[in-house]
């Protein structure tokens, strides 16, 4: 069986994804056979594997960096969120339906079978598993009941490092508190300190690190810098959201609607130099970019009325009837047609007129399609014509069926990758595109047909915007972030706890 060693975190976006990630690579650098697991993960952020499963997208990118092909045994249970209160709960990468958070409380105790036949499985597979805890382990209205951060380490016996942001402030008060609000058996497994995000001479914070040992009587394991590191984020806690980029030779600017899912969509036409991406909420922030995607989203119907209510919706139709490209991936190309409906309540219920850019309808079912995807774009007209024939790949996470009217043709033929079936996906028209499939953009020559198409209507020589090999980029970046923890943490101690156990 497996070691284990947990990364559990003083409160949400404290960087537990990204450690974890980068202690799987060192792992898997130094000879081990490394898996990632989070028994619980919330997030809008999914991935379909190989098999058809959907699970948390932290983990599958945990699972890069650790050289291995993501399974859905390494995050059992995925929430993700329909509304303020309620969720809906994914387990084994099947869709067990809606619970409100009341509800999914009193259930999820049930659930502790299926996590553990998940982990064994995974442990009988590996040398290490590291362990990503979810939030904080001292929320003391939920402890009881928990089965993600100390419920877990204990179910795993596995030892765990408490991480802090000193980033955002009160990383001393954020560890001790933390510890305190632990139970005593708890603490106890607590065998090492990490703060994370630092910026600065590390000599002036040492004397705090001393008192911070002292009162804790646990080690401090390490000060990891603040990383730019480019790999996915998890969820709606990305920066990505919250950074003012400025318009660059070409801008693209993406809806941020609330319920905005599978953001990582677009990291590929981010990382091109020259591109700026921009994620805007309300009609000011719009500007005049050269072309605007509609992302998915879990609440599509809702959504779109929320576009409609501020007045982002009206301006798109401004733009697209001036000729500028209008893009859409599964929820963000359903809203594009010409009516939503929900006849069995799958998100609001009922029928709404949709954005009108396209003629389709679209239908929502009870059954959730998932798959994995290939194929090529289709023989596009109209302002996407370079797109014509460039090969795709991806993933359809929705539970819509869409039918095409009129002027509109399909925008791609793929083939499904579990079952074999040859299909035509999404539709186009002139300057507006659409397709259910996710990661569309993460080829390269896709990306790049982009920018050479917004190039070449903006008269712009963009022969030296070129995409990127998007995963050997990743992988660059996995090795830096390894290379960048080897230096502040104290490896010789982590394998110390990790061989020591609880």
């Amino acid at each position: 069986m497996a070691k284990a060693i947990m990364v559990q975190g003083t409160m949400s976006n404290a960087g537990k994804s990204l450690l974890a990630a980068g202690l799987c690579r060192i792992f898997k650098q130094d000879g081990y056979r490394v898996a990632p697991f989070k028994s619980q993960n919330m997030a809008l952020n999914s991935f379909i594997t190989k098999e058809g499963l959907e699970m948390g997208r932290a983990q599958v990118m945990q699972a890069e960096a650790a050289g291995i092909a993501p399974s859905v045994l390494m995050n059992p249970i995925l929430l993700k969120p329909t509304n303020d209160v309620g969720s809906q709960v994914i387990v084994n990468g099947e869709v067990l339906g809606n619970m409100s958070a009341r509800d999914y409380f009193k259930y999820k105790k049930k659930l502790v079978p299926d996590i553990m036949k998940a982990y064994n499985a995974l442990a009988t597979e590996n040398d290490i598993i590291v362990i990503e805890g979810a939030g904080s382990p001292a929320e003391i209205n939920l402890k009881s009941d928990d089965i993600v951060n100390m419920g877990m380490a204990k179910m795993a016996k596995a030892p765990v490092l408490l991480v802090g942001d000193i980033d955002r402030g009160g990383v001393f008060a954020q560890l001790i508190g933390t510890v305190m609000l632990l139970e005593e058996d708890e603490k106890k497994m607590v065998k090492g300190l990490i703060i994370n995000k630092f910026r600065g001479d590390k000599t002036i914070l040492d004397p705090g690190v001393d008192m911070l040992e002292e009162r804790s009587g646990i080690p401090v394991v390490g000060v990891a810098p603040y990383l730019n590191i480019q790999v996915e984020d998890e969820d709606s806690l990305t920066e990505r959201f919250e950074t003012k980029r400025s318009v660059d030779l070409i801008d693209i600017a993406v809806i941020r609607v609330p319920r905005i899912s599978n953001f990582t969509d677009f990291n590929p036409l981010e990382s091109i130099p020259g591109v700026s991406l921009r994620y805007v909420k309300n009609p000011s922030e719009l500007g005049n970019p050269d072309m605007i995607i509609l992302p998915g989203t879990k609440n599509t119907m809702e959504d779109l009325l929320w576009m409609r209510e501020n007045g982002l919706e009206a301006l798109i139709l401004k733009e697209a009837a001036r000729g500028k490209l209008i893009f859409g991936i599964c929820g963000g190309y359903q809203m594009m047609g010409e009516s939503l409906s929900d006849p069995h309540g799958v998100e609001a219920g009922g029928t709404i007129k949709g954005m009108g850019l396209l003629p389709m309808d679209t239908v929502f079912a009870e059954k959730k399609t998932r798959t994995r995807v290939e194929g090529t774009f289709g023989e596009l007209d109209g302002a996407f014509a370079k797109l014509s024939g460039t090969a795709l790949e991806g993933y359809e996470i929705h539970m819509g069926e869409t039918v095409l009217k009129g002027a509109a043709k399909p925008s791609t033929a793929i083939c499904d990758s579990v079952t074999g079936e040859q299909k035509a996906d999404g539709a186009h028209l002139d300057n507006v595109c659409g397709t259910y499939v996710h990661g569309v953009f993460d080829k390269e020559a896709v990306a790049e047909a982009i920018v050479h198409i917004i190039g070449e209507k903006k008269g712009l020589d963009v022969s030296g915007m070129t995409g990127m090999d998007f995963q050997a980029f990743k992988e660059t970046q996995y090795d830096i972030l390894a290379a960048e923890l080897r230096k502040h943490l104290d490896m010789k101690k982590i394998y110390q706890i990790l061989e020591e156990g609880v």
